[in-house]
């Protein structure tokens, strides 16, 4: 007689096609577990970066473990937990998350304030240069003509002079020597004052050729700022700033005119320094950096969330069958909005008027809650967790083909 009650299931592509299936979701289950480990210790370096700024670095880092250790444990217990079946438990759990998540996105977000904005941070350092030096050489310009005018007018009335004296026009000679044309002491005194003007007007526009020189050089390497941050470019822009400033104080003080506000400009090391984390990055809030600095912990918490609240260790053999029988005892199921399988595991009427002992089954249902297998919907039913099912419905195949060969031993007995 061939024996129907075997266990193993039949063959065939919908078979196999189920193996996959279960295997695949088996991996990920496993899978889930390292990815929420290695996003928990990134956050944590995250955090642990924007905490050791503030306190010492061995505290911060124990404040980073036990904030990342909070995150994944209050997201596995909401996991297990219904806000119907202890509200002081789950509200203290989802205020614990909140806190955690609160510190962790905050000092997380110094780090990703620091990659993101380190580009914005040079270029708002180097506009301030461009806008600085733009002003102080405006001012220099506007210096620059003001000289060049009031050398040109100098020049022109040295040259009417030196004109005037050589005809016999001008207003200091005396009435003896006026309308007298010719190079005469009046000329020759004029004459001299008027080579002296044209000597400094020489060196005059010697000198601006030379500040101009100074500007070309320090525009020049201002625009190679930009894409070079080295030393040396920094210095000889320093070096040009430095040299027009001398070159219009010598030019101010020789005609006397007034000195424009020269800007302090940073230093090289203020040029390139990097972000360093304070609350002050707040003002200047980057919605890409907190995006970034959330997204972590938003993606620790839903993967831990989707573990659930697995079970710290199998039942024995013992335990699945005290397990199977004593579930059997209760008679209240259905399936509610978590598409769950849901039990009543107060005393029906019945039992209370009977006097019914459930203290077997209501041990079964301590030991499953503590062990994970079930969670608490109020304080009169239970769910079913997923890791529970398996375990039932080996039972319940077992239960089917010990019947299964019972009634074919019966029929063959009958024969």
């Amino acid at each position: 007689m061939n024996d129907t009650s075997s266990k193993h299931p039949p063959g065939g592509p919908g078979y196999f096609l189920n193996r996959i299936q279960t295997l695949f979701v088996s991996m990920l289950r496993i899978w889930t577990i390292p990815i929420v480990l290695m996003l928990s210790v990134s956050s944590g370096f995250t955090t642990y970066y924007g905490l050791s700024h503030f306190i010492t670095p061995w505290i911060a880092l124990v404040i980073t473990v036990a904030i990342q250790s909070i995150i994944v444990i209050c997201s596995l217990e909401m996991a297990g937990i219904h806000w119907k079946a202890n509200r002081v438990r789950y509200f203290s759990v989802v205020a614990s998350l909140a806190v955690a998540i609160a510190a962790s996105i905050t000092f997380s977000y110094f780090k990703f304030y620091e990659i993101s904005e380190r580009e914005t941070l040079h270029i708002d350092r180097l506009n301030q240069l461009r806008q600085q030096t733009k002003d102080y050489l405006d001012a220099v310009l506007q210096i620059k003509g003001q000289i060049a005018l009031q050398q040109k007018q100098d020049l022109d009335k040295a040259s009417l002079d030196a004109s005037q004296a050589y005809f016999g026009t001008h207003n200091q000679i005396g009435p003896g020597y006026k309308n007298q044309v010719g190079e005469g002491p009046f000329w020759r005194h004029y004459n001299q004052i008027y080579q002296g003007k044209k000597q400094a007007v020489q060196q005059q526009e010697q000198a601006f050729r030379e500040l101009d020189e100074h500007i070309r050089q320090l525009q020049m390497h201002l625009n190679q700022l930009d894409a070079s941050r080295d030393e040396a470019t920094y210095a000889q822009f320093l070096k040009h700033y430095q040299d027009i400033q001398l070159g219009v104080n010598q030019l101010a003080s020789s005609v006397g005119v007034s000195l424009p506000d020269a800007p302090l400009l940073m230093t090289y090391k203020q040029f390139v320094e990097d972000v360093k984390p304070s609350f002050a990055m707040w003002r200047g809030f980057s919605w890409f950096a907190f995006a970034c600095a959330a997204m972590v912990d938003f993606f620790t918490v839903l993967l831990s969330y989707r573990l659930e609240f697995t079970a710290p260790g199998p039942l024995t053999v013992q335990e699945e069958e005290l397990v199977f029988e004593c579930l059997r005892q209760f008679t209240e199921f259905r399936i509610n909005q978590n598409d769950e399988l849901e039990m009543v595991i107060e005393k029906s009427e019945l039992e209370k008027a009977r006097r019914y002992s459930d203290w077997s089954r209501m041990f079964v249902v301590g030991l499953l809650l503590s062990r994970g297998f079930l969670r608490k919907v109020d304080h009169r039913t239970v769910e079913f967790a997923p890791n529970l099912y398996p375990l039932v419905a080996e039972k319940m195949s077992d239960k089917i083909a010990a019947l299964k060969q019972k009634a074919l031993a019966a029929s063959a007995s009958h024969e």
